[in-house]
């Protein structure tokens, strides 16, 4: 029997070939492929809404023994639940993973976030970008979960195409030729909070098929 994960995505970027990428890092480790199906939501407001709901459809399904585990997957900048007086990236992380798993009440639901966007992780790999672009954020290469609250990843690259190579930056459009060709092992190896999601994934994985 194939196994699965279903992931929940906030939007448009994270669907466009996001599973490929999480897929070569986690086949390289298993026995057997594992499966991995997004379901796409219209922002991080509606995939916490609407979660639990979505999450208890798969998890109780005719099908739910094909799959592992229910996956939400947020990027971190832009969320707004957390309370006023939270602030470090790792306090509003862990506060709001804590609250949406306890709110879906899943067994099989994992929470996880990108730091602070998934646009970190093409910052972990510039070396498809042009030379121009390139140059100006290879500081930021090292370290991509790092690039903040101020000025997230995607607004970054935004300003570095427009200042650098006078157009814009095409959210989807860029994450659609990314993905395919991003290495995870060398995203992974420079975004710790990536790291854990996948080594828990490996887990839940690994452990279905005990």
């Amino acid at each position: 029997m194939s196994q699965k994960f279903i992931l929940f995505v906030e939007g448009y970027t994270e669907a466009a070939g996001l599973s490929g990428f999480l897929k070569r890092w986690l086949d390289a480790r298993l026995d057997a492929p594992v499966g991995i199906d997004v379901v796409r939501f219209e922002g991080w407001s509606d995939l916490v809404r609407d979660a639990k709901k979505k999450a208890n459809l798969y998890l109780t399904s005719s099908k739910q023994s094909e799959i592992i585990a229910v996956i939400g997957l947020i990027d971190l900048y832009g969320v707004t639940l957390y309370p006023d007086d939270i602030s470090t990236v790792k306090e509003r992380y862990d506060w709001l993973k804590k609250d949406i798993e306890d709110k879906v009440a899943q067994e099989r639901y994992r929470q996880f976030f990108a730091v602070h966007e998934t646009e970190a992780w093409f910052l972990a790999s510039l070396s498809d970008f042009p030379t121009e672009v390139r140059k100006a954020l290879e500081k930021k290469a090292a370290h991509p979960e790092r690039v903040n609250f101020d000025t997230p990843p995607a607004k970054l690259l935004e300003a570095t195409f427009s200042r650098e190579l006078k157009r814009d930056y095409k959210k989807v459009t860029e994450a659609r030729n990314r993905f395919p060709k991003l290495d995870p092992e060398l995203v992974a190896a420079k975004c710790p909070y990536l790291q854990e999601m996948l080594e828990e994934l490996l887990k839940l994985a690994q452990e279905a098929r005990q």
